[in-house]
Formats: structure tokens, sequence, C-alpha cells
């Protein structure tokens, strides 16, 4: 699933966002509202209480009256928190409570006759108190009502808790329950080229997961590195599949004349240049890597490392 520049999300698309940090976030997602707002449709934003205050701050510093489109019903703010706390019992999502409390709001909202852009991070709380198939679960119940009711939803999920190599599964499945990706981009608010896919540990794994690379990098126009890029993930994949023993996530993104590979597995040891070869059945491993790359590097998380390297290309207009 490819991530392509966009001008706005569709309507009855939901579509998904893994962020890095809150000021991307806060970039894209102020795009997202702003764009509605400007063009006189309604906004809907069920987000946390500090996200709000960061979103009506951009859009207040790009001319959008944010307090004026409260009052004419064209952008409705659901706290975050306050809302998740009523669709919850005891066995999960109350389905029911979910098309009363946010149900109600969408189909009063598409009564207007506007288009409905929706935003949303209920499934973020979930995901990061550890409730994954509350996540899940939130994500069909949202499908479920763009069925019914027309509007474009975005979702976002911090990408440093979604990615982690014993969340596999569970990414596979927040990918299938969307129509797309995007990526937040500081200077766009949308990014252009990125791309991330969870590989089941096993033998043919680093091929998959060089098949993968080299399939993204054609279909983005920048073929000029695809051997080189394709040796890389190769040698990243192998470290975690022999090392590392895990399940992988490989992330690969295209910006500004850079092609960024990275490989998140479960091992916390570092790979180290010029001692024996670690990441490679054929010596090659880091010393291949760094002859490649432009810059590479790894860093250590909660539940594993990510070992990552960038190359140059140019990039598609």
């Amino acid at each position: 699933m490819s991530i392509e520049a966009q001008t706005a999300v569709a309507p009855r698309e939901h579509v998904v966002q893994f962020y890095a940090d809150d000021e991307a976030l806060v970039r894209s997602v102020s795009t997202h509202i702003g764009r509605s707002l400007l063009d006189e449709d309604v906004a809907i934003v069920v987000a946390t209480d500090e996200h709000v205050g960061a979103f009506d701050a951009i859009l207040l510093g790009r001319g959008v009256d944010v307090v004026q489109a409260r009052e004419d019903g064209r952008l409705v703010v659901l706290d975050a928190r306050k809302t998740l706390s009523k669709l919850m019992s005891h066995d999960g999502i109350d389905r029911d409570a979910f098309d009363l409390t946010v149900g109600d709001v969408l189909r009063e909202a598409s009564m207007s006759g506007r288009r409905v852009r929706a935003y949303g991070e209920m499934v973020a709380l979930l995901w990061d108190a550890g409730d994954v198939g509350g996540a899940l679960e939130l994500e069909s119940r949202w499908n479920a009502l763009g069925a019914e009711v027309a509007f474009s939803l975005l979702c976002s999920y911090p990408a440093g808790s979604v990615l982690e190599p014993q969340h596999t599964d569970a990414f596979h499945q927040v990918c299938e329950l969307h129509s797309g990706i995007v990526e937040a981009n500081a200077e766009t608010g949308l990014g252009q080229y990125e791309e991330a896919r969870a590989f089941k540990y096993g033998p043919d794994a680093p091929n998959a997961a060089r098949r993968f690379v080299a399939k993204s990098l054609t279909e983005w126009c920048i073929p000029n590195i695809v051997d080189d890029a394709a040796c890389v993930v190769s040698e990243l994949a192998t470290n975690a599949v022999m090392h590392a023993a895990s399940d992988f996530v490989v992330a690969v993104s295209a910006r500004n004349g850079i092609v960024r590979i990275s490989v998140r597995d479960s091992s916390v040891v570092r790979p180290i240049e010029g001692v024996s070869p670690s990441m490679a059945t054929d010596g090659r491993g880091v010393a291949m890597i760094a002859a490649l790359s432009t810059d590479w590097g790894a860093e250590i998380t909660d539940a594993g490392k990510v070992v990552w390297a960038e190359l140059a290309c140019a990039t598609p207009a």
C-alpha cells in the first residue's frame, strides 16, 4: 500500500497516519481540518485537549476563524478521552454507545448537506493503553458507520508503538482496516512517499523484504538506487532473522533526495562495523551497509532496536 501525495481524503475513505512525533501530527491534522473549514465543509475532531489546543493555534495562524466555525457548527470537537470512556464496557467497545455518541454526531453533520471530514485518535489511546484488540474493534466500528454515513476519516497512531515487532499481526490488521496510509510531513502536512510492512520470522523473510523495498522504489519512480536499497534491506532483515530471531518491520521513505530504510526487531544488540560479519551470511554485513549508504545508525527502543540507513536519490517531482 503505497503513500501518495494527497490534497484531501476522498469521501468515504478511511486512512491512517503513523506519526513520528506530535509536531508532525499537529501539522498534518491541522491541514486536514483547515482544508475542510476553508472549503466550507464540516470537520469533526475527536482528539485530546492538548492536541486540540495545538490544532487551534496553527489554524488561527493560517487565518482560520475556529471560534466562528464552532459557532456555525462546521467544527465539532469531542474530547477523545471522555468520548472513549463513554464507549467502553466490560466486554470492550459498546456498539450501541458508539452509535449514539459518535454515530449521531456524524449523522447530524451529514444532514447539513456539506461534506464531512473527521479526525480521530481514540484508537491511539486504546493502543497505547495496551488494548490493541479494542483499537481494532473501534476501527471496525468506524468502518461500519462509514458504510451508512458519507464522511472521510483520518486516524492516527504513534509510529513508535504501532510498529513494534510484537504487534506484527495487529499492524497488518490496522492496515487492512484502512483504505490508505498517509505520513506526517513537517513541510506539507501530508507526505509523499512512505511505506511500512511487517514480516514474520522465517528464512524467506529477507527476500520478501527485498522485494517489498524494490517494488516501492519502482512504483515511486526511483529506480536508480533499487539495487543498492535492496542489498541494504537484505542485510538488515537477515540480521533480524539470524540474530534477533524475531518478526520485524521494514519502513522505507523517500523525501528531499534521501531514501531511508529502517528495520525494527526485538534484539537490543547494536550492529558494530568492523567486527565479525554480524549482519549477513556472506561476510559483507555492516561494512557493506556503510559503503552503500550516506549515513546509518541504530537506536535502542523499549522492545528492541531500529537499524536504519539512508541513500541519496533523485526523488520525482
